[in-house]
């Protein structure tokens, strides 16, 4: 990556973001059968951001991460609030097993692999996310799957038995894998969660400032 005009920890923020961003999603998907659209655009794109330039890249922008940068606050904030706890499960769960999957250099291999082929079909041939979805799932279950830790996802059965819903969310698992390998990558490790929370706080409650608040109403997809 070039270098950025965010901090090291503001880089951090936003990479840690895209976790909660990822993990806020699955959580809505999984209880209410919907999900915003462009926030799901967004971590699908961070899958297929080879070489970004700046982490904000990844996600298309800061804009792209907006969502994670207001979950991340309200985490931060308090984590023991009713309605954070599955979300802050998944983050955690997140981080454990993209440390499980970065010592396993053959499956990221494949999985690298498999994510270039699947962004040449979306190129060419796909025109929905949903395809794109459809196809990461797929490189999911055939990887990640198969390791002896597993994320429970908790929900309604209708939401989480729709095979479109199970698709989205097994992608969303591994953009949130994607963003914790590139929080990794920067210097983010579990400990500094406790110790820099306060300094973690204020830079996402800074970076969010300005992109504008969140839509209450949530695309119904």
């Amino acid at each position: 990556m070039s270098e950025s005009k965010l901090s090291n920890l503001e880089q951090q923020t936003v990479a840690l973001a895209g976790v909660a961003q990822a993990a806020r999603v699955v959580d809505q998907i999984s209880k209410t059968g919907s999900y915003p659209l462009q926030f799901l655009e967004s971590s699908v794109h961070s899958l297929f951001e080879f070489e970004a330039e700046r982490v904000e890249d990844v996600f298309g922008g800061l804009a792209g991460v907006k969502l994670g940068l207001h979950n991340l606050s309200s985490l931060l904030a308090n984590r023991q609030a009713q309605e954070n706890h599955d979300v802050v499960r998944y983050v955690f769960s997140l981080i454990y097993l993209e440390r499980k999957f970065a010592a396993n250099p053959e499956m990221m291999s494949v999985v690298h692999s498999r994510l270039e082929h699947a962004s040449f079909r979306a190129e060419h041939f796909a025109n929905h996310v949903h395809d794109l979805c459809h196809s990461v799932s797929g490189i999911y279950q055939d990887t990640l799957s198969q390791l002896r830790f597993r994320i429970k996802v908790n929900g309604s059965a209708q939401h989480l038995q729709n095979t479109r819903n199970a698709d989205v969310i097994r992608t969303l698992l591994l953009a949130g894998i994607r963003s914790a390998f590139l929080w990794h990558q920067l210097g983010g490790r579990r400990w500094k969660l406790v110790v820099q929370r306060k300094q973690l706080l204020k830079a996402s409650q800074n970076l969010s400032r300005g992109l504008g608040s969140v839509p209450l109403q949530d695309d119904i997809v």
